[in-house]
């Protein structure tokens, strides 16, 4: 049975330690540098106090160091991975190829999303430069990952959750090339989520002032057997600059739709990749966290309306329309439960999101402190919940792992033998003098009652087998005492029994191509070095070492010209002349179309 992994972003220890503690079966966590978030790096006391935390639950920990290296930063980045192999770290996230040249422990590598990774022919070069895992491009369609999947052996992971960047992850330089914040180093600018007005070639404004690069946040929750069937082994969501509030929600989210899959349709298929059992104490439900509407992007193949233009901020769950005006208070038809302290949004009549704070809620009134220019029949979100933002504050889940416990009467005393769920045994004997009861009945229930206690520890009990020859007389502390020092000898054992994946072995890799330009991101000389033992005669520099003039900043797979309805290929024809520009105050961009490759460029 292949395992089945969620795997869920931590920004922080805190984050990592919730995701754990709602289900993931795989942490992945920024280290202090070279991360492609930097905005959520971690230190190496923090990552391996999250490893000896998810390591009890067979949880791996991932380290992203998935930015591309300057030839000053290589020995650094060196040193601070085999720091990170040293405290149990179980793959590290890379983007840049030279890190394959460095003197490396025996550890893991997964190829990021990051590396571009579009192709079979590109998953078969990582998979033979011995990369254990590769991150496939948020663009595939099913289909798309099922040939890859059928053509490589390497281990799959896509995202099923969360924000999207519109140019394909590793292909986008605007952030670099206008302001000096690499994407590619983990200091985007975000160009995607601006306002733009579109003109056409004689400068006609087609839209003004609209977010016409920045799509919806990706949810793929149902099609996740699919993905499965497809070939996927992780299901990656993405959020390492989110709160601890999401990573409850949203693990909690996808570990109950896994879960569901693996006790029905995938059982015997599929088996998850942790261990121990989540119980919830509240309801997970994705629209109650940041999220600009949902897509499941090209996954079925394209469509439109995978853009939010009014908005890149989360618009939330819609919850009815205004159905009335009063002095300080709007009526709103819906049937949602609402709160003092929510938070509601409306698209206004310029197009632009706005929103407000309910002050108190009275059957269907809700009192304002101001009344927002809006009219009846405007369509009202909730993009707060205070209720639930309050039920995510509390404790909210508590992860156990079964255990089984046998009782027995030895020469001189007695012994408590405990196996896990993992198939961990440990034994303790205890020494002491045996003494009859009293009330022989209920020996064998007070046993069974004081030895099925588990209390803070991870651990739950399955069931109780006891083997005594008399009745004899425990007292409920000797018992408690005997009890938490065998769960204390098993949990020790786990952590010692803890075994990490072995890296893949590189087989003589040949890239593709023979020709790298810029858009293969190679900074230094060792990621020159490793390009040319795959045969690469041609390379470039990387855009960060010597930007180009007048080449494109962004590769996108969405296309404005088919959100329009103008795609040629659909039938469509722009009544508008060509060039298109896209202008954000002062900075104009030109759009080109490849039709061939169905792409759309971003040129400054």
């Amino acid at each position: 049975m292949r395992k089945i992994e969620l795997l869920a972003p931590a920004k922080n220890l805190a984050c990592g330690i919730a995701a754990v503690d709602h289900g993931a079966d795989a942490i992945y966590i920024g280290a202090s540098r070279f991360g492609a978030r930097a905005a959520a790096g971690n230190s190496v006391k923090d990552i391996a106090t999250l490893i000896q935390y998810a390591h009890r639950f067979r949880v791996k920990v991932y380290v992203a160091l998935n930015t591309i290296l300057t030839d000053d930063q290589l020995e650094e980045a060196e040193e601070l991975i085999w720091e990170l192999h040293e405290i149990g770290a179980d793959a590290i996230i890379i983007q840049d190829m030279g890190i394959l040249q460095m003197k490396l422990p025996s550890v893991v590598l997964h190829a990021s999303t990051q590396t571009d990774n579009r192709t079979v022919q590109k998953v078969k070069f990582l998979q033979d430069a011995g990369l254990s895992r590769v991150v496939l491009a948020r663009e595939l369609t099913l289909e798309q990952i099922r040939s890859i999947a059928s053509q490589t052996q390497v281990e799959l992971e896509v995202f099923v959750h969360g924000a999207l960047c519109v140019s394909y992850s590793g292909q986008c330089y605007i952030s670099e090339a206008m302001t000096g914040r690499s994407a590619n180093r983990g200091a985007c600018a975000q160009y995607c989520r601006l306002p733009y007005t579109l003109y056409d070639a004689n400068g006609t404004v087609l839209q003004q002032d609209k977010h016409l690069l920045s799509l919806k946040d990706l949810d793929l929750s149902a099609h996740l057997e699919e993905l499965m069937d497809a070939g996927v082994t992780s299901f990656k969501i993405e959020g390492r600059l989110k709160d601890e509030d999401y990573v409850k929600n949203i693990t909690a989210y996808y570990r109950k739709k896994i879960d569901a899959i693996l006790n029905t349709s995938g059982k015997g298929k599929y088996k998850r990749a942790s261990s121990g059992t989540t119980t919830f104490h509240f309801e997970p439900n994705p629209v109650k966290s940041f999220r600009r509407s949902s897509t499941d992007y090209f996954l079925l193949g394209r469509h439109n309306g995978i853009i939010q233009p009014e908005t890149p901020k989360s618009t939330g769950e819609k919850i009815g329309i205004i159905s009335g005006i009063g002095r300080n208070y709007l009526e709103v038809k819906t049937s949602a439960v609402l709160h003092n302290g929510d938070g509601l949004s409306f698209i206004n009549e310029k197009g632009v999101l706005e929103g407000f704070r309910i002050n108190r809620v009275e059957g269907n009134r809700i009192f304002l402190m101001e009344i927002p220019e809006i009219k009846p029949g405007t369509e009202i979100y909730r993009n707060f919940d205070q209720a639930f933002d309050q039920l995510l504050k509390g404790n909210t889940s508590e992860r156990k792992i079964a255990a089984h416990v046998r009782f027995e009467e030895i020469t001189d005393g007695f012994s408590i033998q405990l196996e896990d769920e993992d198939g961990v045994c440990v034994t303790r004997q205890f020494a002491c003098e045996k003494q009859l009861a009293r009330q022989t009945e209920k020996v064998l229930e007070n046993i069974k009652l004081q030895l099925s206690k588990t209390g803070q520890t991870i651990f739950s009990v399955e069931d109780v087998q006891i083997n005594i020859q008399q009745p004899w007389f425990f007292p409920a502390s000797v018992l408690n005492e005997w009890r938490r020092m065998a769960f204390d000898a098993l949990e020790t054992a786990r952590q010692e029994s803890y075994e990490r994946e072995q890296p893949a072995t590189r087989k003589n890799p040949e890239y593709p191509s023979k020709q790298l330009t810029y858009t293969g991101n190679v900074t230094n000389c060792l990621a020159r070095q490793f390009y040319e033992s795959c045969g690469v005669t041609d390379i470039a520099p990387g855009f960060e070492i010597k930007a180009e003039k007048g080449v494109p900043l962004m590769f996108t797979k969405h296309c404005i010209k088919y959100e329009m309805g103008w795609c040629p290929r659909e039938g469509g024809k722009s009544p508008f002349a060509e060039p298109y520009y896209l202008q954000h105050k002062d900075q104009r961009f030109e759009l080109k179309f490849d039709c061939v490759k169905c792409e759309m460029l971003v040129s400054g």
